[in-house]
């Protein structure tokens, strides 16, 4: 007996030889869905196969999910509990749910129809995927950010991992409700926000740092001019004056390519409040330092790090990709006078992601960047490994010399940080 797998093959095989592109592009999904509906119910009769009607409706959605959309990936990315999407091969497709990853059902017909999506994926954006140029970064309609590799340098197969796009916006209040953060720790960071804090987050990969980002641009005035920087644009904010730049890659005759440095240094000469660069990479990281120390206060960026004293060297790092004459003692001094907060995010084994740290950079002592920790969390080491991580968000408050106080009291909210921070400086 011939099962359904098998059957939707040999219908997908006839279907996708006897279609015109053309064609397609000037029929609606509904037009479509009917004449695929009668396409296949023709096919199935010349082969003299009885298919239920459930099971030929399965099969003209999986058609019009592969020509119209991302075929076998169509439910996952319609699914909102799904927040990334990882394929490995046309026979392998894991997603993240509620910070935990699992393997799907899911699977592609063959290598060549996940290597005809990704090519899809990359062309919708201007961008190209072949032999000559085997990796690629690229964004959906949607918004969600993809990157793509493929043989012979996946020598799996196709590799896809979409990062997906989160419909809402995400403040800080939700950080509180599950547990990521407390109350006051994002009354402080809304008010470092407010006050025109240079603000750098750091955490590892799916930790959340754009997210985090995105829910502190939340607290940016009206009134400014931001200019934001990203490989995909990711950011969603909600300021009416915002002006979204976004690298481009080299074309097929290697040229044209416009990196995050060039959109940073593009970015001084356009006027902007403040600069918010989605990631930190590379030498951009030098334009970015330079602006923080020259009016543009209040810029934000992300980079990938795994504590605050790890975020600093890796903007030394940086820097010094940049450029090569500046000794490391005055590079230090650009980074103490230029960022004000560091703000550590992480995933933790249970899938949940929590701030692991708010530290101030206070100034130099010697060759050393002097870091003051304003809130810690503290796992509760008792507890199992399979078990939910608990703990505590530890502070001893802020020193007399930081630069949060100063920059309260300008803005007019010093009462306010300081009403905030003293429910947990009582508890200490």
């Amino acid at each position: 007996m011939v099962n359904a797998k098998h059957i939707f093959t040999v219908v997908r095989e006839h279907i996708f030889q006897a279609l015109e592109a053309e064609a397609i592009e000037k029929l609606s999904r509904e037009q479509l869905s009917k004449q695929l509906d009668k396409a296949v119910e023709l096919i199935l009769q010349r082969e003299d196969w009885s298919v239920p009607l459930a099971v030929r409706q399965d099969y003209v959605k999986s058609l019009l999910d592969e020509l119209l959309g991302l075929g076998p990936l169509q439910d996952l990315m319609d699914d909102d509990s799904v927040s990334d999407v990882m394929i490995n091969g046309h026979q392998s497709v894991f997603i993240e749910r509620k910070g935990m990853v699992e393997k799907t059902p899911v699977e592609f017909v063959d290598e060549k129809q996940l290597l005809t999506i990704a090519k899809r994926i990359a062309g919708q954006v201007g961008r190209r995927i072949d032999d000559s140029q085997a990796m690629c970064d690229a964004r959906l309609v949607d918004g969600s950010r993809v990157n793509i590799i493929i043989p012979p340098l996946a020598i799996d197969g196709t590799v896809i991992s979409i990062r997906k796009f989160k419909k809402g916006r995400f403040g800080l209040d939700k950080y509180c409700e599950f547990g990521s953060m407390t109350p006051e720790m994002a009354k402080l960071l809304s008010i470092a926000a407010r006050c025109r804090l240079n603000i750098l987050i750091s955490g590892g990969t799916g930790s959340g740092k754009t997210t985090l980002l995105n829910a502190l641009s939340g607290y940016i005035s009206d009134r400014e001019r931001i200019v934001t920087i990203e490989d995909a644009a990711e950011l969603q904010l909600q300021q009416p004056h915002v002006v979204r730049l976004e690298t481009r890659a080299p074309s097929v005759e290697n040229t044209g390519a416009v990196n995050q440095r060039d959109l940073v240094i593009n970015a001084l000469r356009m006027r902007p409040d403040r600069i918010i660069v989605g990631e930190c990479r590379g030498g951009e990281a030098f334009e970015m330092l330079q602006a923080m120390n020259t009016g543009h206060d209040g810029s934000m960026s992300t980079l990938h790090a795994n504590s605050p004293r790890d975020a600093i060297a890796r903007v030394e790092s940086m820097v010094m990709m940049a450029t090569n004459n500046l000794p490391l003692d005055a590079i230090r001094r650009t980074i103490v006078s230029a960022i004000d907060l560091i703000v550590q995010v992480s995933r933790l084994h249970d899938g949940s992601r929590k701030i692991m740290n708010i530290s101030e950079v206070i100034g130099l002592e010697g060759d050393s960047v002097v870091l003051e920790e304003i809130y810690r969390f503290v796992p509760n080491h008792s507890a199992s490994p399979q078990s939910m991580i608990a703990g505590d968000f530890v502070t001893h408050g802020l020193m007399k010399r930081s630069v949060l106080l100063e920059k309260s009291a300008f803005f007019g909210l010093h009462a306010e940080l300081t009403n905030a921070m003293r429910p947990q400086m009582e508890a200490v």
